[in-house]
């Protein structure tokens, strides 16, 4: 009894792996976060593996049953739509309680948004911090107000529709000069990082309308 955790490509499908792919043509059930999402990538590999739904709305409902077929002895592996599960993504439950019943977890290594994004950013990675989605509205002024003394490069995800929002409250808690940058399509047809300040990058994003999966860079504070 094994759960996996799969991470699977952010954009292009040559992204995967030989072993996720291998993993999930043995597994006995695969754990999707969006099985419509999931079963593009599997008939792109072949893959006959069934799926099961399992997400942020049910994920709570679904554990226990999960456990089970675990203990009984089958090997289930953990996808989301893209990149690592767990991370801004489903998948935290049933690690916790895998580990919590005795039962192994392995992440496999592979596709995320956010190393990619920091190496190209051209900012100091040897100390960074992940800060995922902010709040959408209620703690999200308080914790950008929290970072204004954060002296680690930190990464935000971000979606094209609150881009310039965010890198607004930004430059306004951490200063229009402080450097950054923007990625955002990682891995696909039109990926594109552009890096400059936060007041560059208003600016920018204000009149280029952002589309796709983003990921923001902020330089930490220096004294």
């Amino acid at each position: 009894m094994k759960l996996y955790v799969v991470p699977t490509p952010v954009g292009n499908l040559e992204d995967m792996t030989f072993r996720a792919i291998s993993v999930l043509k043995e597994a006995d059930l695969i754990l999707a976060e969006d099985t419509r999402t999931s079963g593009f990538l599997l008939k792109h590999f072949d893959i006959k593996t069934h799926m099961q739904s399992h997400h942020k709305f049910n994920e709570h409902k679904t554990v226990e049953n999960i456990v089970e077929r675990l203990k009984n002895g089958q090997i289930v592996a953990l996808i989301s739509d893209a990149g690592t599960p767990t991370i801004s993504d489903p998948g935290f439950l049933v690690v916790r309680q895998c580990i919590e019943n005795g039962i192994d977890v392995e992440c496999l290594p592979g596709a995320t948004a956010l190393i990619p994004a920091l190496v190209a950013s051209g900012l100091p990675n040897d100390r960074f911090c992940f800060e995922g989605f902010l709040p959408k509205k209620k703690g999200r002024q308080t914790k950008i107000n929290l970072l204004a003394n954060e002296s680690r490069t930190m990464i935000f995800y971000e979606s094209p529709f609150r881009l310039v929002k965010t890198l607004t409250q930004l430059s306004e808690v951490l200063g229009y000069d402080r450097k950054a940058s923007v990625s955002r399509e990682i891995s696909k047809l039109f990926e594109e990082t552009k890096r400059g300040n936060l007041r560059e990058l208003v600016q920018y994003f204000t009149e280029h309308n952002p589309k796709g999966e983003i990921v923001i860079i902020v330089a930490g504070f220096e004294e």
